[in-house]
């Protein structure tokens, strides 16, 4: 399988393997969790939230489906397919719209971006006076959760980087429009290309960093600084909330001690907070690097579609 192909599966597996235990802020009820089992594609069960700080967001959803972050990240896909891998804005928040509007498809949490985006687009009857850009100010992770396949279809086209930073930038501001979130979308986006174009994942990263400044080129460096391996202290430290300069340090941690992708999901997962919206970077990354386990992948119940669409876009058929 083309490692572009690997980077959407990564993405999408991690995304699903962390939902059951998405947004529980204690790693001691995470550790009692993980003392009785495995923590990867539980269903979500309110008991776990009891008692400790967490958000219970997920009711309804089974083992297998995705968050808001996952369905960004398919959405992207789609559109992108459908598009013979070309971003179109309009065509996007055409889409956009439609999926996570009113009576559209998507079932479940929605965040900030996600809401004021459709409420800013939703007013506007024809397409082409979408407003560009059409996110609002915020610097959560959900800026980073289309990059998988922007970046996949890039590599595969054969574009350079420069060309595909600029491409980010105009899909992050579709639902964020915020300084801090282009930049952390440009750190992922430029770590991701780089391993695709068969950098060493310690190259990948040292390459992403030279996105950053301020704050946030500074956070980075240090989390690839610890000594030791420690994801629940990398997120104690850094933060284990949605904001962009939280995630992404520790996203840069695990993968900085990480060869196995099981590895990495599970120490996301227990590291507690947004992991799933640190799982789709990291996924991705991690998809690249190592293999992304079959026996999870048949667990993402949106593989087939999924596939149809990688297939059609020349990344690869179907995982192997």
């Amino acid at each position: 399988m083309q490692a572009s192909a690997r980077l959407i599966y990564g993405a999408l597996v991690a995304d699903a393997a962390s939902l059951g235990l998405h947004w529980i802020y204690e790693p001691a009820r995470l550790a009692e969790i993980a003392a009785r089992g495995d923590v990867v594609f539980l269903r979500p069960d309110q008991a776990n939230y009891e008692g400790c700080k967490g958000t219970f967001a997920h009711h309804g959803k089974r083992a297998g489906d995705l968050s808001g972050y996952g369905e960004y990240c398919v959405l992207m896909l789609r559109h992108l397919a459908e598009r013979d891998g070309r971003f179109s804005r309009v065509a996007y928040q055409t889409l956009f719209r439609k999926h996570f509007g009113p009576g559209g498809a998507y079932v479940g949490h929605v965040d900030r971006p996600t809401r004021l985006t459709i409420q800013k687009l939703l007013p506007f009857e024809d397409p082409a006076s979408y407003p560009q850009p059409s996110g609002v100010k915020d610097d959560r992770l959900p800026a980073l959760a289309t990059l998988p396949a922007v970046v996949a279809c890039a590599h595969n086209a054969g574009r350079d980087r420069d060309a595909l930073l600029d491409e980010i930038e105009h899909v992050v501001r579709v639902t964020s429009d915020e300084a801090a979130a282009v930049q952390a979308a440009r750190v992922a986006g430029a770590m991701l290309f780089e391993l695709l174009a068969h950098t060493s994942l310690e190259g990948a990263l040292q390459c992403g960093i030279e996105q950053a400044d301020g704050a946030l080129a500074g956070r980075l460096l240090a989390a690839l600084s610890e000594p030791t391996f420690d994801a629940v202290a990398a997120a104690e430290r850094f933060g284990a909330a949605c904001h962009v300069e939280q995630g992404l340090p520790v996203i840069f941690h695990i993968l900085a001690n990480c060869l196995r992708y099981p590895e990495a999901v599970r120490a996301n997962i227990l590291a507690g907070g947004d992991s799933c919206g640190r799982s789709i970077v990291l996924g991705a990354a991690m998809g690249v690097v190592d293999v992304v386990p079959m026996s999870w992948a048949a667990r993402l119940h949106v593989l087939a579609q999924c596939s149809r669409w990688i297939g059609a876009l020349g990344l690869g058929d179907a995982l192997e």
